[in-house]
């Protein structure tokens, strides 16, 4: 059986299709985070984006509405399958961002089918959110993968029914005059262990085609959390804004 695509063109400076079966499964570690870890404390300075009890910073991105993701037991929230993805209401540049998040402990379907999800940064660039312990799918969109361009490192995947951690740390692209001066970067740690170091992103995410910096973005943007129609789960959401050197 087919993981993914052999039609689909070639990533740019890669020698894989986009979304490329034939590609190498990242390397299986084991987790450093335990079962039923408990959420991370945030920094004094953070800005708290959900704590649990409610979504207030949080909106529809159908119709700037009322988030329809249901509070659930344990201070999270969860995807209400056809509400839509949600966003934040407020706008960031680059930043450290915390996100923990769980698939189902009771699994269904297979490849990009199980406890799919994603965590958007400037509503553009995607942070694959998939349960991928024992679940193989094409690379590029396995957990954590940066989606469409680059697979993770490795897979650090917990058990369904137990937390995930994602830290994320975000240099928007800067544009000067109409054209690009620096692309995207961004690092990835899930479960404390990397799988992303500084990579540079060839533009928003597509899917099933190749993407580039054609179109002139704002250095600020949303936090987005993606409704794929599958129950995942998200808890302990925080960030902070980093300031350039001084």
């Amino acid at each position: 059986m087919s993981l993914g695509y052999s039609d689909t063109p070639i990533i740019t400076g890669q020698k894989w299709h986009v979304h490329d079966g034939d590609r190498p499964q990242p390397r299986v570690v084991g987790p450093t985070n335990l079962p039923c870890l408990a959420p991370v404390k945030a920094p004094s300075d953070a800005t708290i984006l959900f704590d649990g009890t409610c979504t207030e910073a949080w909106e529809s991105c159908k119709d700037s509405g009322n988030v329809g993701w249901k509070l659930v037991d344990g201070g999270a929230m969860e995807v209400v399958k056809g509400t839509g993805n949600i966003r934040t209401k407020k706008s960031f540049g680059d930043i450290q961002l915390h996100v923990e998040w769980m698939a189902p402990a009771q699994t269904r379907g297979d490849g990009q089918g199980r406890a799919n999800s994603g965590v958007f940064l400037h509503s553009k660039y995607e942070v694959q959110v998939l349960d991928c312990y024992g679940n193989p799918t094409y690379p590029d969109g396995t957990t954590g993968a940066l989606y469409g361009q680059w697979p993770p490192l490795v897979n650090a995947c917990a058990r369904p029914g137990e937390w995930n951690i994602y830290d994320i740390f975000w240099r928007a692209p800067r544009f000067t005059d109409g054209k690009l001066k620096s692309p995207a970067v961004i690092t990835v740690l899930h479960n404390g262990v990397i799988l992303h170091h500084a990579k540079e992103l060839d533009g928003p995410t597509m899917h099933k085609t190749t993407t580039n910096y054609d179109k002139v973005s704002d250095e600020t943007g949303p936090i987005e959390l993606q409704d794929h129609g599958d129950p995942v789960r998200f808890r302990n959401i925080w960030l902070r804004e980093l300031q350039p050197y001084s």
